[in-house]
């Protein structure tokens, strides 16, 4: 990857509904080669895809949890088992593999506490060989998702 396509790629994540002509304008290309680059881009998985940010509390979904779960076992079928319950629960939006003390971190969206009670007690405690859940709620976000510091490295 060189400059532009680094240009390109903070251009989209500042604005995904740009057209190639706006696009192009703003690296200093002509349309053409800026498709073709935008193409290369979205092949090689470099660019994964487009989508629109929703601010959850305008859709009802007012509480931000952050769960970090620990496990019991870390078996690769038992780590299989537990990536896929961890897909299929719609309300964790996020989740990392994480090294240190937990295992896992989800981050979890509902529209009230007592949406994230039940969601704990049928849907997170369901999670195979769970050895401890924490919890820490959000009150704002200071910073919202911004995009990624890419830059040319020396």
């Amino acid at each position: 990857m060189d400059e532009i396509d680094l240009m390109i790629v903070r251009e989209l994540e500042l604005d995904g509904r740009l057209t190639n002509q706006e696009l192009a304008d703003r690296v200093g290309l002509s349309p053409s080669p800026c498709l073709r680059r935008l193409r290369r881009l979205e092949r090689d998985g470099v660019i994964t895809g487009y989508a629109a940010n929703v601010d959850p509390r305008a859709v009802g979904l007012t509480i931000t949890a952050f769960v970090r779960i620990r496990l019991d076992s870390h078996a690769a079928e038992v780590v299989h088992q537990v990536e896929e319950r961890i897909r299929e629960i719609d309300s964790i939006v996020e989740a990392y593999l994480m090294a240190g003390d937990t295992d896992y971190l989800l981050r979890v969206v509902v529209d009230s506490f007592l949406s994230y009670e039940e969601l704990l007690r049928t849907e997170i405690r369901t999670i195979p060989s769970l050895a401890s859940i924490e919890t820490s709620f959000a009150f704002g976000m200071p910073k919202p998702r911004s995009p990624l510091p890419v830059t040319m490295r020396p």
